[in-house]
Order: C-alpha cells, then sequence, then structure tokens
C-alpha cells in the first residue's frame, strides 16, 4: 500500500480487515470493524433529510466514523469548533442534525454514533462512493464575533496530509499517533485525524488530558504525540518518560523554559507547526536554541505586499493568495513572528474573539458598553474587560463589592464561551475611551488592568 491515502482511499477493499486503525486500553479497532460501523452510519443517514451535519466528538475512532459514513452518504461534515449544547441550539441554522458520542440536549435531529461488537468481512459491504467535490465545513471565531465558515474541500485536507507526510514521513514510521488536542479544530483534524488515516499509523481513540496519562503509554510502542503548548507546560519531569519519537505542537509559541525541559524529560526537541483554519499548515521549526526561524513548507511562498504578506499556497481554495493577520520579519534562514494584527486573540493556544465576548456581555442586562482586551500577569494571559453599566446595574455593583456581580456574569457566560474566553479581569468605567478618530484606545484600556 502506497501512503499517503487520501480520504476516498481509506476504506479500500484491497486494505485487508485486520489492519489496526485506533485502540483503547486492551481493545483495538480494526479496517474491517470501521468498515463495519460506517456502513450502520450510513444507511442511518440516508434516512435523514437533512444534508448538513456537525460532528460532536472527543473519540478519534468514532468522530472518523462519522466523518466517512457522512461523506459516503453525500451529506456535509460540518465542524462547528466546541461540542456546547447551548451553542449548538443557538447555532441551529448551521447545521441540519447532529452526530454525537453521546446524547445531547439538542433540540433538531440527533444520530447517536456507537461502535458495534459484532465483525463481519469486508466483502459484504459496499458504500457510495465519495464525491470527488466532497468538503468539510468548519467553523472559526471570526473578527465580527460571528461563527466564521471555512470550506475545505477533502482534496485539501489529503494535500495537506500529503505535505506532512513528505516533510516528516521517515520520522512517522512505525509509529503510533496520541494526542492531547479535540478533532474540532483544523489542526486536530488534520494532525490527530488526516495524519494518521493517511499514513496507516494507528490512533489513540481517548484524548490525553494529564501528562499521567502520556507516562502511561505502552512501553511496547513508539508514539508521535500531536500537543499544544498549554499541555506542555504542566508535564511533570517525576513521571517515567513514555517513548515518544515526536512531538508536534501548534496553536501557539511554547516558552523557551518548557521547551528545554520537554526535551530533557522526552528527549526529542519539538517541532513546532506555523498555521491556521484558512490557511492550513505554512510553516514549521524544530527549534533546539531560543532563535530557530520559521521553515516554509514546499510549495508554500510569502509575497510582501506593504506591510503585509501574502500567503501563496496549495492548501487555500483562492490561487490568488490571501493577506496573513500575523506580522512576520524576513532573516537569514527563513522568518520570525513579530505580531498579530486584527481582533482575534490566542489565550492558552485557543482562538479566542474579542468581539465575541463584547457581544456576549452587552446581551447581559445592566451592561451598556464593553470592551475586551488581553492580559498578561505573572506569565499566565486572560481576558480583561471594561464595562459601561446602567445607572441602576452600577448601583448594584457598587452595594454588593462588585465580586458577587463578576460571578454572576461569569455564571452567565460559561455556556456561551470557552472557559479561556470567560474575562477574569473586571473594570467599571463611566465611558470607553476613543480618540478623534471614535476609534477605541486600547493601549488606555490595557492600562485600566496594570
Amino acid at each position: 500500500m502506497n501512503y499517503p491515502l487520501p480520504l476516498a482511499q481509506w476504506l479500500n477493499p484491497t486494505r485487508p480487515d485486520d489492519t489496526v486503525v485506533a485502540w483503547l486500553g486492551e481493545h483495538h479497532w480494526t479496517l474491517g470493524d470501521l468498515r463495519r460501523d460506517v456502513s450502520v452510519q450510513v444507511q442511518a443517514l440516508q434516512a435523514q433529510s437533512g444534508e448538513r451535519w456537525a460532528l460532536c466528538f472527543e473519540d478519534s475512532y468514532l468522530f472518523i466514523v462519522a466523518l466517512l459514513a457522512s461523506l459516503h452518504a453525500g451529506k456535509v461534515p460540518v465542524i462547528p469548533g466546541h461540542c456546547r449544547e447551548s451553542l449548538l441550539n443557538e447555532q441551529q441554522d448551521l447545521f441540519d442534525g447532529v452526530m454525537s458520542e453521546t446524547t445531547l440536549q439538542w433540540e433538531g435531529p440527533h444520530l447517536a454514533v456507537t461502535a458495534t461488537p459484532t465483525s463481519f468481512a469486508h466483502s459484504d459491504i459496499i458504500l457510495p462512493p465519495i464525491a470527488a467535490d466532497s468538503y468539510v465545513e468548519l467553523f472559526t471565531s471570526g473578527s465580527t464575533g460571528q461563527p466564521k465558515q471555512i470550506i475545505k474541500p477533502v482534496a485539501l485536507l489529503d494535500e495537506e496530509a500529503r505535505m506532512l507526510h513528505t516533510r516528516f514521513g521517515p520520522r512517522l514510521a512505525g509509529c503510533r499517533v496520541v494526542a492531547s488536542v479535540v478533532p474540532q479544530h483544523l489542526y486536530g483534524l488534520t494532525f490527530r485525524i488526516f495524519l494518521p488515516m493517511a499514513c496507516g499509523m494507528p490512533l489513540h481513540a481517548s484524548m490525553l488530558y494529564y501528562a499521567e496519562q502520556l507516562s502511561a503509554l505502552a512501553p511496547q510502542h513508539r508514539y508521535v504525540f500531536i500537543s499544544s503548548p498549554a499541555f506542555l507546560k504542566r508535564l511533570d519531569a517525576n513521571l517515567t518518560p513514555p517513548p515518544v519519537e515526536m512531538i508536534l505542537s501548534a496553536g501557539g509559541m511554547l516558552p523557551w523554559k518548557e521547551v528545554k525541559e520537554t526535551q530533557s524529560w522526552l528527549n526529542v526537541w519539538l517541532d513546532e507547526i506555523y498555521g491556521s483554519t484558512e490557511t492550513g499548515i505554512m510553516a514549521w521549526r524544530q527549534r533546539v536554541d531560543n532563535s530557530t526561524s520559521w521553515q516554509l513548507f514546499p510549495e508554500v511562498t510569502l509575497r510582501a505586499e506593504g506591510e503585509e504578506w501574502r500567503l501563496l499556497s496549495p492548501l487555500l481554495n483562492d490561487p490568488e493568495g490571501m493577506l496573513l493577520d500575523d506580522q512576520l520579519e524576513l532573516v537569514d534562514d527563513g522568518f520570525r513572528l513579530v505580531g498579530r494584527r486584527g481582533r482575534i486573540v490566542k489565550i492558552e493556544e485557543k482562538r479566542v474573539s474579542l468581539s465575541e465576548i463584547e457581544r456576549r456581555l452587552m446581551a447581559l442586562e445592566g451592561i451598556v458598553d464593553a470592551a475586551a482586551v488581553p492580559v498578561s500577569r505573572g506569565g499566565r494571559q486572560g481576558i480583561g474587560v471594561a464595562l459601561v453599566l446602567t445607572e441602576q446595574a452600577r448601583q448594584q455593583w457598587q452595594e454588593n463589592g462588585g465580586k458577587a456581580q463578576e460571578q454572576a456574569w461569569r455564571r452567565a457566560l460559561m455556556p456561551v464561551l470557552e472557559s479561556v474566553a470567560v474575562p477574569r479581569y473586571w473594570r467599571v468605567i463611566d465611558e470607553i475611551p476613543v480618540n478623534t478618530l471614535n476609534k477605541r484606545v486600547y493601549a488606555q484600556l490595557q492600562e485600566l488592568f496594570s
């Protein structure tokens, strides 16, 4: 079998039924199991009239079942970016139904996906072909605070896996894949799902939440660890190191201190990936010192346009490329990241829309205006908000000492925002500071939290 495999060939009938696809503890799922489970879900989806189905899973194996079933059934898989019930109900116009591993309080059509225990030969199963122009829809935080739809043709996701295999193939060979990231964003989708499936590498069905789970991996195998900086910051060097051959990290920069501690514990230097949901992978680096610059993947190029940079990549739908939000500095052996434009910030490696936080706050009773800014304290980032209140709300704030009201606001925001997006720092002011062009003065807002 020639790797990497495009998604349409993942269930290729010439691949042996006993090929291991995923595992959890002592249990292994084979290609025969996957064919059977996909077939069951294809039939269930064909009985449904809705076209667009949200995939809400943490379990990698069941996610793959739902992804393949929706594509083979001629449906559109939608990655909403979260699995929160209140937001799913609020976003009902974004999809026609939900597929998940657990029962959800979702008010529309729902299919619960499970792995069935009985196995039979793949020759008994004939699946409808996947359309050549099939695609996946992802949603990410837009600059307006509303979910931003991004169309990813399956062909481009296959291409991304091919580029990763070209760059890292020899280091991936013979490894299993474990991950501490969910498949609810492009990084998780590409690295936790597409990469192992395309390269024939068994993947761990469950997500790793703690360093103890990483340490407890069976020592007879070798692993590629798909991580985030947030997880790597919490490693415990007192634990027994697992046989990790390669660590991939994306979503933000890991401080150099933690890079060295990670290398010291696992005896492998971290490989970082630079990219976004809109762009796919753009560059990589193995940071063996703190000045290591980024290297573009082959076929990816950057073009200067004034102070901005235009990305040209085979992973973009538009041959004209796209302007980046990031500010870059070219150096002799690559480039460095020096800043970011726009209203999207990274908190604990998660994309957080400041506009979305402000919109949610202003929907609460008593809040007239709101401004959100990232705040760094003690090496940790959080969200600070400055609020303008009605007279009655301001009076309640003063009478209650503020803390009780802050807790009430937090409770109101928890169902609709990622936990890292819920503000940690609060200020009540008379008005949001603006300049002569009526634009908000964010430097002045930042000073409120100094």
